[in-house]
């Protein structure tokens, strides 16, 4: 996997010439853009509604300080009398002039313009627009049909208090283009200072990522990715990570089929996926673990398990999983072939003998000692094979004693079969299982017995209740009371000298005892005494 991702970096390379980087560069020069626009924009409505209001407020103070002048108050009153209309005239004029404001305007209190900076018509009236002003209130807003500011202020009566016209005041708003060369100088003094940084930032940036990503473009980033997850979901062998906390951060098909646990676990923790505890203890401790093998659901699992580490700090663990129950009944077959092949060797044997015999008496003539002795083979055969025939059913596991009880004979082992054995027709996988532990067990009584004063092995197998019962006696010198049951672990073996790998055949047992809910235990009785138990129906999810 590691040559795979090199091979596609490498392959990468010739095509990367910052392609990356500008892209990132051209990307964050037009977000600043856009960001520098919108700034400016903004501030320039927000210029332009601070000047709408100072405006106002300016025009609004002009007219009050009209409203209070002894001229306007007197045109006012009069109604716009032609004895005070030049003085009111001279007023408006006086008034624009100090203020800098684009129009004045005084009004009687039915609307009529007596006084204004703009020239009256003459065949008309002239009326202002109405306001709250009429009613004895300064009002602040636009001129109508220009939008210009617009201020009133109420000419109030000083004998009676009451509101006899208003003084309007009107002034320009600047247009966005005057606002805009007014601030151009410190506009563009902003947007180069904020082009400058947004430039050198988008340039780090970009170097900071190409560095992270390895120089690789986005569509190879996708590819390696895509092809990651193909592989890691592609491959026989489990994986399985976690993060400090044991929540799962990535687990593939495998490891989910092995495991029994849902293929979306990634991202929940492991308590919350295997309420067992089972999974739990694959990463108890934060040392190496090499080749640990651990029970799930039926299955002998090699766990490996190592930390990860990123840039010194430590991040979780990674486990490595493999299913080892295949190869077991791989080695089982093997064991059987084994078996068999030994137990050839030892009939092929004791024809050869048999036949050096018949040989002998031929050559000397005596045809009738010839008659007798086939004959009496032929009786021994058909008593061995009656013997096991008249108590089991089933032909696998019946042809199995016969053979066994050749070799146990080769050996110098008298192997008995109990009057109580009786087994009924089995279907083929339970069979398969039975001679699988039988066999073991014959086997290893057989190892057990050689060399005693009275060697013998007796066989039992008994069908009662759902469950086959099989019992094996030798008589050797038993189980040391220091062993127990650690007869049965992978690898432990009291028998020593070199040879194929000891200590297989009991721990093989115990696995097909178990797969289908069963169980094997030991104990001494003038040898050893193992008792193998298999339900004839697989209970589910033993271990």
């Amino acid at each position: 996997m590691r040559g795979m991702a090199r091979g596609l970096v490498g392959r990468a390379r010739p095509r990367r010439r910052w392609t990356l980087a500008s892209r990132m560069l051209a990307l964050q020069l037009a977000i600043v853009l856009v960001v520098l626009v919108g700034v400016a924009a903004v501030s320039l409505a927000q210029s332009n509604a601070r000047f709408r209001d100072t405006e106002g407020r300016r025009a609004l103070a002009v007219a009050e300080r009209l409203a209070v002048t002894a001229g306007v108050r007197e045109a006012a009153a009069s109604s716009g009398g032609l004895a005070f209309l030049s003085q009111a005239q001279s007023v408006v004029e006086s008034g624009r002039t100090f203020s800098g404001s684009t129009k004045v305007i005084i009004a009687t209190e039915d609307r009529k313009v007596i006084a204004s900076t703009d020239p009256l018509p003459r065949d008309g009236a002239v009326y202002l627009q109405q306001t709250d002003a009429f009613g004895g209130r300064s009002w602040v807003g636009e001129e109508q049909g220009t939008g210009a500011a617009l201020a009133m202020a109420p000419i109030i009566n000083v004998d009676t208090r009451e509101t006899d016209g208003v003084v309007a005041v009107v002034r320009n708003y600047p247009t966005v283009l005057d606002n805009l060369h007014a601030a151009l100088p410190n506009l563009l003094t902003y947007l180069g200072i904020a082009s400058l940084l947004g430039v050198v930032g988008s340039l780090l940036l970009a170097r900071r990522v190409k560095r992270q990503t390895l120089g690789l473009e986005p569509r190879e980033i996708t590819g390696l990715v895509e092809q990651r997850e193909a592989l890691l979901h592609g491959i026989k062998e489990g994986l399985l990570a976690i993060d400090l906390d044991r929540r799962i951060t990535m687990v593939n098909d495998e490891a989910a089929h092995l495991l029994g646990i849902p293929q979306t676990s990634t991202g929940r923790l492991v308590a919350d996926v295997d309420e067992a505890g089972r999974l739990e203890g694959i990463f108890e401790g934060t040392e190496e673990v090499t080749d640990r093998v651990v029970p799930f659901h039926g299955r002998l699992v090699t766990v490996n398990r190592m930390p990860v580490f990123s840039r010194g700090r430590h991040i979780g663990w990674v486990a490595t999983l493999r299913d080892r129950t295949q190869m077991l009944e791989l080695q089982r077959e093997l064991d059987l072939t084994r078996s068999t092949t030994d137990t050839l060797r030892a009939q092929a044997h004791e024809f050869s003998n048999r036949m050096h015999v018949v040989s002998g008496l031929i050559e000397l003539g005596e045809y009738d000692d010839v008659r007798a002795y086939v004959q009496q083979i032929a009786a021994d055969q058909t008593e061995l094979s009656s013997s096991v025939t008249s108590h089991i059913d089933d032909p696998a596991v019946a042809a199995l004693l016969i053979a066994k009880s050749s070799q146990a004979t080769e050996r110098g082992v008298d192997l008995i079969i109990e009057g109580s054995t009786r087994l009924a027709r089995l279907d083929e996988g339970l069979a398969a299982d039975v001679n699988t532990v039988l066999g073991n067990l014959v086997d290893n009584a057989l190892d057990a017995a050689v060399g005693a004063a009275d060697p013998f092995v007796a066989v039992e197998v008994v069908e009662a209740d759902g469950v086959v019962t099989i019992t094996v006696r030798d008589s050797g010198e038993g189980v040391g009371t220091d062993i127990g049951e650690r007869v049965f672990a992978r690898g432990f073996s009291t028998k020593a000298g070199p040879g194929h790998e000891r200590g297989i055949g009991l721990a093989l047992v115990r696995l097909v005892c178990r797969k289908r809910g069963g169980q094997v235990t030991v104990r001494n009785d003038g040898g050893a005494v193992f008792v193998a138990t298999l339900p004839v129906r697989t209970s589910v999810g033993a271990p």
